[in-house]
């Protein structure tokens, strides 16, 4: 590209013209080309990049800004997106997406606050490599309160289960980890399963509840649900009267509610037991209502470089990757899609009561769950 051309001609080298022509004609000759061929070509470039990465169809409520954000995210042509999604679960999410938009997207995984981190220390070092993110719901409202994402207005906000959509619509929820109650049905009877939160102050549950280590989001939700105070005592009687096995672990308690060791678990992903009783188990699950879920979600950059990419990216994963996120044993945001848990009332943790009050609730929770009931 670089190298010199030699033109054929006449057997012998061809003179270039700048060999027969004096320095000040060369320069006239530069600057003319420059006039008619660069600057078109660089403005037609410039105007190129500038119809990809215009952000403002993002927030438009206006009839066609799913075309527009479509058609620039095209012209855009691939994203990056950091996510804590589980690895086993990023191709069936992303494949169907660049399938049908012809759109590329590089994916970086790791743990929610290390992605956070990550994100916080790129955009300080002004290094803009990330588009999109797909992480927990408190770290995204972090990145909020960072001033690091923009709002959008994507069409299928409406579709979306009650507190889906922060009020700055910087982020929005695509999926619901959902503690349900699980129990084992060789030791606790369908009919006599507690129906309230009150219930199990029964003296028939002593010594048969189970619980998990770190689920102090469920136990703020559930407080705030009782009332404040009212809540706080609910747990205080609790323990004090019917006890907690606190155990460290998920799959951990799941198999105990297995063996018969502990007979109600209390807070359980809502696919375990399902998955269990599938393979014969002898557990079930129900729901004390409301319901309690985490939410994990998704955010486009301030300053992505490919900002209708990302934002189409959120679109789909609200709408087409919804029924793709059930079947991979999520809980869709989506009212649209169909829910292992349809019809059941859910409370999406706040994400902001874990960030602004955690000075208050850890010190409760280590009293009341953790030092009353002891880790096992």
């Amino acid at each position: 590209m670089g190298s010199a051309i030699t033109e054929m001609g006449g057997g012998r080298p061809v003179q270039s013209p700048s060999h027969r022509l004096g320095r000040m004609d060369v320069m006239k000759i530069v600057k003319l080309l420059v006039r008619t061929v660069w600057i078109p070509v660089l403005a037609f470039a410039c105007s190129s990049s500038t119809l990809a990465q215009d952000p403002s169809a993002l927030n438009s409520g206006a009839s066609d800004r799913q075309q527009k954000v479509e058609a620039a995210a095209r012209a855009e042509g691939s994203l990056s997106l950091y996510t804590s999604v589980a690895a086993k679960d990023v191709q069936p999410l992303i494949e169907p997406f660049e399938k049908r938009y012809g759109i590329k997207v590089t994916v970086w995984r790791a743990s929610g606050d290390t992605v956070l981190n990550r994100i916080i220390t790129e955009q300080r070092g002004r290094r803009y490599t990330v588009d999109a993110v797909h992480i927990s719901a408190p770290e995204l409202e972090a990145l909020h309160r960072e001033k690091l994402l923009q709002p959008i207005a994507s069409p299928f906000f409406g579709d979306l289960i009650e507190g889906a959509v922060p009020p700055h619509k910087e982020w929005v929820s695509t999926l619901l980890s959902v503690w349900v109650q699980a129990y084992n049905t060789n030791v606790v009877k369908k009919d006599d399963l507690p129906k309230t939160y009150q219930n199990l102050l029964d003296p028939k549950w002593k010594g048969k509840l189970g619980y998990e280590a770190e689920n102090i989001e469920w136990f703020t939700t559930v407080v705030n649900v009782i009332g404040g105070e009212a809540g706080i005592e609910f747990f205080r009687d609790l323990v004090s009267k019917n006890g907690l096995s606190v155990r460290k672990g998920h799959s951990l308690l799941n198999n105990m509610v297995v063996s018969g060791e502990v007979p109600l678990a209390l807070t359980v992903y809502n696919y375990m037991p399902a998955q269990a009783k599938a393979q014969g188990a002898p557990i079930d699950w129900f729901v004390l209502q409301p319901a309690v879920a985490r939410a994990n979600g998704a955010g486009v950059l301030k300053n992505a470089q490919k900002p209708n990419a990302a934002a189409l990216f959120i679109d789909y994963m609200l709408s087409d990757a919804q029924k793709t996120l059930t079947s991979l044993d999520y809980v869709p945001a989506s009212t649209k899609a169909e829910s292992p848990l349809q019809g059941v009332q859910i409370k999406i943790v706040d994400p902001a009561e874990k960030l602004d009050n955690s000075q208050k609730w850890e010190p409760l929770y280590q009293q009341i769950v953790i030092k009353r009931g002891g880790v096992r």
